[in-house]
Parts: C-alpha cells; sequence; structure tokens
C-alpha cells in the first residue's frame, strides 16, 4: 500500500486511491490492509474514550454509541457525490469505506480485540462479504503486492470506463445496492438499487446536493446491516439491542432540506432566465446551460468548503469525541 504519513496525521485518500487504480482487482483486500494500518489506532482511541466518557453504560449500549457515531460521520463524509465534482465520488466513496472500516476495528475493540492487529484485514473481508471465510481472505491478503509496488505496473483503463467501473466496486462494496446480504436481495432489486444510484449522480449533474438524502439513507441502512454482521462475528452472534428509531434521521432531515433549496434555487434560475426573455445570439439554450452549469459549480463548491470547514472542527479521533459519540 502507497500509505507513508508523518506521525498522528492520516494520509491521503489520494495515495490510496492511486494504488487501487494500480490494481483495481485487489481494492477490498487494499482498502482493509489500509483501514487497519491508519483507522485501527484511531478506534482504539476511540473506543477508549467511549469507555472512559461512558463508565456505566453496558456493553450493548457502547456497541449502538459507536454505530451511530459511525453513521454520522460516514453519511457526512461520503455524501458528496455528482454535480460538476463528479471527479470527487471517488474519493467520497474511498471515505465512506475507510469509515465502514472503523467502524468494525471498533466493534472488534469493544469485543476485546486489538484494532490495529494484522488479523483484523481477514475479519473486516468477512464482514464485507467480499470472502466466505477468514481462511481465505486472508490468502488473498498474502498475494498483495508489497507496499513500494502498490502503485506500480503497466497503466490501468482511464477515462469514463475506468471510473465506472471503479465506482462500480465500491458502490457495491459500500453496500448502497444491497448485495451481498443474507438472504441475498431479488434480482429486480438490486437492479433497481443500481438505476437509483446512477440516476442519483446523473439528476445531481445539473441540480446540486439532490443526492444528500439518498446517499445519506443509503450509508445509513448499510451501517446497520454491517454493524449487525460484526456484532454477531465478535460477540458470537449475540446480536445488537438496537433502540427503535422514529422520523427520518436528523442528518439525513438536514440534507433534504438542502436538496430542496437547491432545486427549487435552480428551477428559479430557469424561470428567471425563460420570462426574462434573456438569450444568447438566437437561442435560449445556450444560456440556459451556461446558468445551470455555473449554479451547479458555485453552489457545489459552497456547499463543499463549509462541509470540509466543518469536518475540520472536529474528527472521529477519540481524543476529541468520546464523550460526544454516544448523543
Amino acid at each position: 500500500m502507497a500509505a507513508k504519513a508523518t506521525h498522528g496525521s492520516e494520509p491521503p485518500v489520494g495515495e490510496l486511491l492511486r494504488s487501487i487504480r494500480a490494481h483495481p482487482s485487489r481494492m477490498a483486500e487494499q482498502l482493509a490492509v489500509f483501514a487497519v494500518r491508519h483507522r485501527g489506532p484511531r478506534a482504539a482511541r476511540h473506543v477508549a474514550g467511549l469507555r472512559a466518557g461512558h463508565p456505566e453504560a453496558s456493553q450493548a449500549e457502547l456497541v449502538e454509541a459507536a454505530v451511530e457515531h459511525a453513521r454520522r460521520v460516514s453519511v457526512g463524509e461520503g455524501s458528496f457525490v455528482g454535480g460538476p465534482f463528479i471527479w470527487l465520488v471517488p474519493f467520497a466513496f474511498c471515505t465512506a469505506l475507510l469509515e465502514q472500516g472503523q467502524l468494525i476495528l471498533e466493534l472488534a475493540a469493544l469485543a476485546g480485540k486489538d484494532p490495529a492487529a494484522p488479523a483484523r484485514a481477514a475479519e473486516l473481508l468477512v464482514l464485507q462479504g467480499v470472502h466466505p471465510d477468514v481462511p481465505a481472505a486472508e490468502r488473498a491478503l498474502a498475494g498483495l503486492p508489497a507496499a513500494d509496488d502498490a502503485g506500480a505496473g503497466p497503466p490501468k483503463k482511464g477515462g469514463l470506463s475506468g471510473l465506472g467501473g471503479l465506482l462500480w466496486r465500491m458502490a457495491r462494496l459500500l453496500g448502497l445496492t444491497g448485495e451481498g446480504t443474507d438472504p441475498p436481495p431479488p434480482r429486480w432489486r438490486v437492479a433497481a438499487s443500481w438505476a437509483a444510484l446512477g440516476l442519483t449522480l446523473l439528476v445531481g449533474m445539473v441540480v446540486p446536493l439532490v443526492w444528500l438524502p439518498y446517499m445519506g439513507v443509503s450509508y445509513a441502512k448499510a451501517a446497520d446491516r454491517l454493524a449487525d454482521r460484526a456484532v454477531a462475528f465478535h460477540f458470537g452472534g449475540a446480536g445488537r439491542n438496537r433502540p427503535a428509531r422514529r422520523g427520518l434521521h436528523p442528518g439525513v432531515l438536514g440534507a433534504t432540506v438542502q436538496a430542496v433549496f437547491s432545486v427549487l434555487l435552480t428551477v428559479g434560475a430557469v424561470f428567471g432566465v425563460l420570462l426574462a426573455g434573456l438569450r444568447i445570439g438566437d437561442s435560449r439554450w445556450p444560456l440556459l446551460l451556461l446558468v445551470v452549469t455555473v449554479l451547479s459549480t458555485v453552489v457545489g463548491a459552497l456547499w463543499y468548503r463549509r462541509h470540509r470547514a466543518r469536518g475540520g472542527r472536529g474528527g472521529r479521533d477519540g481524543r476529541g469525541d468520546g464523550r460526544g459519540s454516544g448523543r
């Protein structure tokens, strides 16, 4: 894995993506090794913070606090897709995958295991449904290229075809389509999930932020399914004592409001151009295309800047949020 960083800082996701693009068929294994190496220590700190901040909490309550926190972070960090920033989709998906990996590592730590131990990588692959059992996962990990060679080799297919293949692998691994669940979903449901994801990306090219509520719901469901499997794996099938959820998750509700505002803003701009009778030459279409493109870019950039600024004030590190994770 190409992942060098100074102590205390996380290696750039871009380095991980370069390794994945060099060996796309080994994406899941590279992500697992990267997650254990760089998210394992963070998972240990976060679990220590949870225990220190909730000394009276039961094991089941600590598990739910970790799951809820992972759900919030993955929704916030991984939902920036579509719009004029289509090239950021792999970064968003990769970040969400690392957050899912950290959740699995935190649950392992709550079960008394070392989240930074190399053995966790094989377990992560099994829980993600990549391999049927730990021995098979260990054999796959043994065949990974060395860290110095992770980005070597002939260049892989680029352009839209290469990007599409990478997004397909990531979306499947994220659980956005429900594949890999037990029992497996009907084919029509898988096809509908892929269609919804593709439509979200396409519409987001014109109307920014419409993907936020869809991705928020998808990540929340995926985090719950992954947590159920991890709890059954690490705690002997005891299952989760999941509290009943009522109404929309606050993050999803906020994303819905932003999406509605984005739609109204775009529709209002289009109607404004039509009512004013503005044209470029003898046609309205070039002006409409220009207005929608500029508006989408500006709104997307402002949201992304605000989102990153908010993310910079807090982290998933146990040093700052151990006591707040159970909210």
